[in-house]
């Protein structure tokens, strides 16, 4: 076959000119990666934050971006597996070059994927995980949601004080560091309160049956049942619990809050208790502009804690960096250490010494099918 050196020519020039459009449009462009549960076991998480973080890159945008930049937005699946979180954050960093990551929901995969951004020096802001050691992972590791030291301190004082409850029993996910984490927080504070956790029982993320749990803990008799465990799970079990004849108050943390929540646990999920970052109910004009822009958005879907977490995650982003002066991860990082006063859908955040949320917490009530704001809490 004869060499066509005109034609190679033509081919050559087209990828100089191709290549130089892809830079000059990387330059006007920062890149923010979001690795999130997109399928598995807590997809409704994922799902929900994911429309939360494109609402606010819309936004940003729709207003002119970010230092007169437009904000890219590239997005992992986690498939709810820590490995894939780990996978993810890689991918996005190193083949994808990212400038901040947004993500995790779940501590378990925000704590595998947190070493990566910390070894690499690239911002990541998780808008849910509460456990306390995701941020002890290093100093490029935000978190815009309370922690669950204070999460399990405000159950437990919501159990004691305000439902009368002197005897719990506990189920937790043993497989989940979210789930011991808030279980052993909880027994801290109501222990030194007075009361007793008269009977502990374990399960594992994907199970279905908790019959045997919940047999051997109706015969302590407890005046309330904590299950800091995620929707699905948390959900069936209530449910078998009613089943059982167990009428007495079941109490869970945010993990609670999907919609997947009433529909597989229905009528069941009636008088239970939640803590939460916030209630789609709540009259706040901040709240209720959210609300119903997102219900626009998704056809009429109102917004779980999520999706009001994954808004103000990428808002604070994007304050930070416009703060920054700057789209190079250190002045980000720099910046979001310096967040004060933050005015978002789920409260006013400010990020303290640890890189940790102060900011108020929500008790949700289930009634009549419906999730109701029954109290709120600002950190003392």
């Amino acid at each position: 076959m004869r060499f066509n050196t005109r034609f190679f020519c033509a081919v050559l020039v087209m990828a100089v000119v191709l290549f130089g459009c892809a830079k000059k449009a990387e330059q006007n462009e920062i890149l923010i990666g979001a690795y999130l549960s997109l399928t598995g076991t807590t997809a409704t998480f994922g799902t929900s934050t994911l429309h939360g973080i494109e609402m606010a890159v819309d936004e940003a945008n729709a207003a002119g971006g970010v230092l007169g930049k437009k904000i890219h937005l590239l997005t992992e699946d986690t498939q709810s597996k820590p490995e894939e979180a780990a996978l993810a954050a890689t991918k996005l960093i190193t083949r994808d070059k990212v400038r901040a990551l947004l993500g995790e929901i779940a501590s378990s995969r925000s704590l595998a994927a947190a070493p990566i951004a910390q070894q690499n020096k690239i911002p990541m802001v998780t808008p849910g995980s509460t456990n306390p050691e995701v941020t002890k992972k290093g100093d490029y590791i935000f978190r815009v949601c309370y922690i669950d030291p204070f999460q399990g301190e405000v159950m437990a004082k919501f159990a004691y004080e305000s439902l009368g409850a002197r005897k719990v029993a506990m189920i937790k996910d043993v497989k989940n560091d979210y789930s011991i984490g808030l279980a052993q927080f909880f027994t801290e504070t109501f222990t030194k309160l007075g009361g007793k956790v008269v009977g502990e029982q374990a399960y594992s993320e994907g199970d279905t049956d908790f019959r045997a749990q919940l047999t051997s803990i109706k015969g302590l008799k407890p005046d309330a049942i904590i299950v800091p465990g995620y929707y699905q799970e948390s959900a069936l079990l209530v449910k078998q619990a009613r089943d059982l004849k167990m009428n007495m108050p079941f109490i869970g943390g945010d993990g609670w809050d999907s919609n997947k929540l009433l529909e597989v646990g229905g009528d069941a999920m009636n008088g239970t208790y939640f803590t939460n970052h916030y209630a789609a109910d709540d009259t706040s004009a901040v709240v209720q502009k959210f609300v119903g822009a997102y219900e626009q958005r998704f056809g009429g879907e109102v917004p779980d804690a999520m999706a009001v977490l994954g808004y103000d995650a990428a808002q604070i982003l994007f304050d930070a960096i416009g703060r920054a002066k700057s789209d190079d991860p250190t002045k980000i990082r720099d910046a979001l250490a310096t967040t004060v006063g933050f005015p978002g859908v789920s409260g006013t955040t400010t990020i303290d010494a640890d890189r940790n949320a102060r900011k108020a917490i929500v008790i949700v009530k289930i009634e009549d099918g419906k999730f109701k704001l029954h109290s709120k809490l600002n950190p003392s």
